[in-house]
């Protein structure tokens, strides 16, 4: 190798990792607001989902419409409307929600499958029930894409 194209090697092997820095390589995967690099993309989805479904319920327990409806995809979205605040709705007036939980995420047919334990109070009567989102990846993003009456029993973990 001649000294000139030897030196030119040296330099661009030494400014290599300065321009893979620029380019987002080898610096903190938990640094800005999109997903972690190399996150698992089965974990991204069910921390997505789970993120999804928390907001909805704290929207219900809130009352906030608006809130409650940009967790759901689009086509949801028309439906919602019409039933959100109605006699049955999550939303409606003489239901309280003191108690929402998650119990469950796992991958279902139609996409990632939340399973949570909501209690609704109608007067002095408190009502448990279980409900099971399916949330769905829309373009980049993440909404929920059905929501029907039941879930899963949380899977028992396995220890080591």
């Amino acid at each position: 190798m001649r000294p000139r194209h030897r030196a030119a090697g040296v330099a661009a092997l030494a400014l290599l990792p300065l321009s893979l820095l620029g380019c987002g390589i080898g610096g903190d995967d938990d640094a800005g607001d999109g997903p972690a690099i190399g996150r698992a993309p089965a974990e991204e989805a069910a921390t997505k989902s789970r993120e999804r479904v928390q907001a909805y319920l704290d929207a219900m327990a809130a009352k906030d419409v608006a809130a409650g409806r940009s967790q759901l995809c689009a086509p949801m979205q028309q439906a919602f409307d019409a039933a959100a605040t109605g006699p049955n709705g999550d939303f409606a007036d003489h239901f309280e929600v003191p108690k929402a939980a998650i119990t469950d995420v796992r991958p279902g047919p139609r996409g990632q499958e939340v399973s949570a334990s909501v209690t609704v109070s109608v007067g002095a009567r408190d009502v448990p029930r279980s409900l099971l989102f399916t949330v769905t990846r829309s373009g980049a993003d993440w909404c929920i894409s059905g929501e029907t009456l039941g879930g899963h029993t949380p899977e028992p973990s396995v220890n080591p």
